[in-house]
C-alpha cells in the first residue's frame, strides 16, 4: 500500500511517501517571512498553493512512480494556521477525487510522535514534543496519548523565535539564538514559571527582551534564555518519568534538533536509567513523511473520510484523538529487533 502524506500546518509545505509502513522519502519547501516579521498565515498559504504541484511532480519522479500508484492520501487536518491548513486539505481532496482513493485526516502533533517512535524503534515511551507550535509531555494510556504537562501559553519554539525576531537574529530562531549564546561569558538569572507540570514561556521572552534593551550583552541574554527554557523542560520531564516509570524518553519536534537540549535530556536519562531517543533531524521539523506514516497506521485501523466530510481544525487537542494502532508499531519494533539479533 502506497500512502501520500500532505503537510501544510504552518510555514512548510511537504509531501511524503510511505510504502507498506516504510518511509520512501519526502520533499518540501518552507515559506520564509520577511526579515523581522513572523509567519503571515495568508502569505504562507499563497506559498503553499504555488509550490504544491511542483513538489508533487518532483517527489513522484524521484521515486519512479506515477500518481495512479497512490492508494491512500493522508493530510494534516490540524492543529495549525487556518489558511495554510486549508491549502493542504484542498490539495489532498482534489487528488483523492481525481484518483478515486480514500482520505485520512491526521493530527499533526500525533504524526510528530509516530515518526519519532518509528525512527527510534520505540514502543511505549514518554514523549517530549517540542516545536514552534507544540510543547507537551505525553504517554500512551487507555487508547490515547495522555498529557503529563504542557505549555500554558506559547510553545518553546515560538517563544525563542519571537525573541530572535525582535533581536534581529533571524529565522528560525532556536539555532540563531543558540549560535549567539556560544560567545556568552556568563549567565543571568531568569524567572522560570512552572505550575505543577505545566509551563509558561511568554514571560521568558518578555524578560529576555527587557534585559537586552536595558544593555545586557545579547550573547548573555541568549544563553540565559535557552538555559532557562531547557531546564524548565528538564524539570517537568523528570517528574513525568518518576510518575509514569517509563523506560524510554522519545524527543520529537523541530526543537529536538538542539544539541544543548539533547545534552540536558541525556543527563536526565542517565539519572533515571532511561533510554533517551531523539528523532533524526530530517524528521524533526514538519514533513510529509510523518503524515503519510501516521495515515498508513490509521488507515489500517479503518480511519478514513471522504472529500465531502474531510475537515481541518485550527485547534485540536492531541489527547482528544484515539490511537487504535499504538500497539501495531510495538509489534513491528519487537519483530525488527528480534530479526536483527538473529545470527
Amino acid at each position: 500500500m502506497l500512502v501520500l502524506g500532505v503537510e501544510s500546518t504552518a510555514h512548510t509545505f511537504s509531501l511524503g511517501l510511505v510504502l507498506d509502513g516504510k518511509i520512501l522519502g519526502q520533499l518540501g519547501k518552507t515559506y520564509l517571512p520577511p526579515s523581522g516579521e513572523g509567519i503571515h498565515p495568508r502569505e504562507a498559504a499563497d506559498h503553499h498553493s504555488k509550490v504544491a504541484p511542483v513538489i508533487f511532480r518532483q517527489l513522484l519522479n524521484a521515486h519512479g512512480i506515477t500518481a495512479s500508484d497512490i492508494d491512500v492520501i493522508a493530510y494534516a487536518a490540524g492543529p495549525g494556521l487556518g489558511p495554510a491548513l486549508r491549502i493542504g486539505a484542498v490539495f489532498a481532496r482534489a487528488l483523492a477525487i481525481k484518483l478515486g482513493v480514500p482520505l485520512v485526516p491526521v493530527h499533526h502533533g500525533i504524526a510528530h510522535i509516530e515518526v519519532a517512535r518509528y525512527t527510534t524503534a520505540s514502543c511505549d515511551p514518554l514523549v517530549l514534543l517540542i516545536s514552534g507550535g507544540h510543547t507537551l509531555i505525553a504517554g500512551f494510556s487507555e487508547g490515547r496519548y495522555r498529557i503529563f504537562g504542557e505549555t500554558l501559553d506559547v510553545a518553546i519554539g515560538n517563544a525563542i523565535d519571537m525573541f530572535a525576531r525582535e533581536a534581529g537574529l533571524g529565522f528560525p530562531g532556536v539555532p540563531a539564538v543558540e549560535k549567539c549564546a556560544e560567545s556568552a561569558d556568563r549567565l543571568v538569572p531568569f524567572p522560570m514559571t512552572i505550575i505543577g507540570q505545566d509551563l509558561s514561556y511568554a514571560g521568558l521572552t518578555t524578560y529576555a527582551l527587557k534585559l537586552w534593551k536595558s544593555g545586557t550583552p545579547l550573547p548573555v541574554v541568549c544563553k540565559s534564555l535557552v538555559e532557562a527554557a531547557y531546564y524548565m523542560l528538564a524539570e517537568v520531564t523528570e517528574r513525568a518519568l518518576a510518575f509514569t516509570k517509563k523506560r524510554e524518553l522519545v524527543v520529537a519536534g523541530g526543537v529536538a534538533r538542539s544539541k544543548r537540549l539533547r545534552g540536558i535530556l541525556e543527563h536526565v536519562g542517565r539519572e533515571y536509567g532511561v533510554a533517551v531517543k531523539i528523532v533524526p533531524d530530517e524528521y524533526a521539523g514538519d514533513n510529509g513523511a510523518m503524515i503519510a506514516l501516521t495515515g498508513y497506521y490509521a488507515y489500517r485501523r479503518w480511519i478514513r473520510t471522504t472529500p465531502e466530510e474531510s475537515f481541518v481544525k485550527q485547534r485540536w487537542r492531541l489527547d482528544s484523538v484515539d490511537i487504535p494502532w499504538f500497539y501495531d508499531l510495538c509489534e513491528e519494533v519487537v519483530l525488527n529487533t528480534s530479526t536483527k539479533r538473529r545470527p
